[in-house]
């Protein structure tokens, strides 16, 4: 049987990015974490691996956490208005407000095949996308595969399987390569805790 090498993260807040933007409502995309993100935080605790395109290290990951917030941020507009006021070319941008989650009291568990990858991202704290909100590493457990799977009680949370099949949605595009990204979410026990 295979083992997997598991380190829980935990913190009091996390955030995600959504990829849809103002959109958000519809896809729910703040709930689990894009191949982007997982290998921005593969590469921030491997920087040896900054010069490598995909996902190497980190075998799998769960999400869970007590519940969102909804928080309303005031964004700036992508364009620019242009507007003649006698002479004058005025140039503005509209104001727009979003209303964007913040997760409570996120736990992060990820696998790795190798017990010294794992053992040097248990050294280190990770963010999901945002720097503030720090995840400190609490527990490193050598577990079987198949646990590491099913076990609702231990492992339970959000994790996209990163491939496309019938089963598969829209997750963004990759910033870099501009690729279009595709998972399916897979549901292990209760990821979120109060309701």
């Amino acid at each position: 049987m295979e083992k997997y090498y598991v380190v829980k993260y935990s913190g009091q807040f996390g955030f995600i990015k959504p990829w849809t933007a103002v959109r958000d409502s519809e896809t729910f995309s703040q709930q689990f974490l894009t191949p982007s993100i997982v290998e921005g935080i593969e590469k921030k605790l491997f920087p040896e691996l900054l010069g490598v395109h995909g996902i190497r290290k980190i075998v799998g990951h769960r999400l869970s956490y007590s519940q969102i917030s909804s928080q309303q941020e005031v964004i700036q507009t992508r364009g620019w208005n242009s507007t003649r006021q006698g002479k004058q070319i005025l140039f503005e941008r509209p104001n727009a407000i979003l209303i964007r989650g913040v997760l409570h009291e996120p736990i992060l568990h990820l696998a790795f095949e190798n017990k010294e990858d794992a053992g040097k991202a248990f050294s280190q704290h990770v963010c999901l996308c945002r720097n503030e909100d720090i995840l400190l590493p609490e527990i490193l457990e050598e577990v079987q595969q198949v646990d590491f799977e099913s076990d609702a009680e231990s492992y339970s949370g959000y994790e996209l399987v990163f491939e496309k099949n019938e089963k598969s949605f829209l997750v963004g595009y990759n910033r870099l390569t501009n690729e279009a990204m595709y998972g399916w979410l897979k549901i292990v026990g209760s990821p979120v805790k109060y309701f």
